[in-house]
């Protein structure tokens, strides 16, 4: 489904991304890992298209999408939420999600009302919004809704553009416990032909959701297999996810991207 071939990527002297190549397989939940400046927001940038690698390919069932631009990607599937929100301030839930499935079905037009009220889009954006849990807060500005309805409004915008592989970005940044726990639960009721990679610094709902675990360090994979091997890992334990305790968890001291 996703394939990427020794992909790199040097800003000046700084080499971020080295000679990094993973398979995701159709419906996986692959989990990256890694702590600060490891690389993964780069990589996903250069997933999407909002960065060119210096060398490497970028492959989509196959097809290599190394030069498409942003928009080209998306249409054939793939999507990216954000580490922080980027949404549309002062409009409301329904317009946001309304926004986003329009542009994806080609019906953005120049009067917002009229692309809202597409039947298309009114299907999407309610089956979207149960999807995430906000149809009690279609009408609500995004201004005025808790924070991690907005993380989930974010992933939203991406899942109104009905992607195949999905692109997730630290999901649960600044999300509390409780949130965490809920996220997790709604992680879990994404569709399960939805291939998705996902960058997330809880260790907890990580392994709870990959199928896969890959570790970056200074741009390098120097870790690549199951959930339960990067457990045991030595090196995970030391280098990237801090100090565990007898029972597997971790202290809290895991990198951020």
């Amino acid at each position: 489904m996703l394939e990427v071939r020794d992909l790199s990527k040097s800003f000046g002297a700084l080499a971020v991304t080295q000679r990094v190549s993973l398979r995701v397989a159709p419906g996986e939940r692959r989990v990256l890992l890694g702590p600060n400046g490891a690389g993964k927001t780069t990589l996903f940038n250069l997933l999407v298209g909002e960065l060119a690698p210096d060398s490497g390919q970028i492959l989509v069932d196959g097809r290599d999408v190394t030069a498409l631009s942003v928009d080209a990607r998306a249409r054939l599937g793939l999507a990216r939420s954000y580490q922080k929100n980027n949404l549309f301030a002062g409009l409301t839930v329904r317009e946001n999600l309304g926004l986003s499935a329009a542009c994806a079905q080609g019906k953005a037009t120049a009067l917002l009302a009229d692309s809202r009220r597409d039947p298309g889009v009114v299907e999407t954006v309610g089956e979207v919004a149960e999807r995430v849990g906000l149809s009690e807060l279609l009408d609500a500005s995004v201004d005025t809704i808790p924070y991690g309805a907005r993380r989930r409004l974010e992933v939203g915008l991406a899942l109104a553009s009905k992607p195949r592989i999905l692109l997730m970005d630290e999901p649960t940044s600044g999300i509390g416990p409780g949130g965490i726990n809920a996220f997790h639960a709604f992680l879990h009721g994404l569709p399960g032909e939805l291939t998705i990679l996902i960058v997330e610094h809880d260790m907890d709902l990580a392994f709870g959701i990959a199928d896969r675990v890959t570790v970056l360090n200074h741009g390098e994979v120097v870790f690549d297999g199951p959930p339960q091997e990067a457990r045991d890992s030595a090196l995970i334990r030391e280098i990237y996810l801090g100090s565990w305790g007898a029972d597997g968890g971790t202290d809290g001291s895991a990198g951020h991207a």
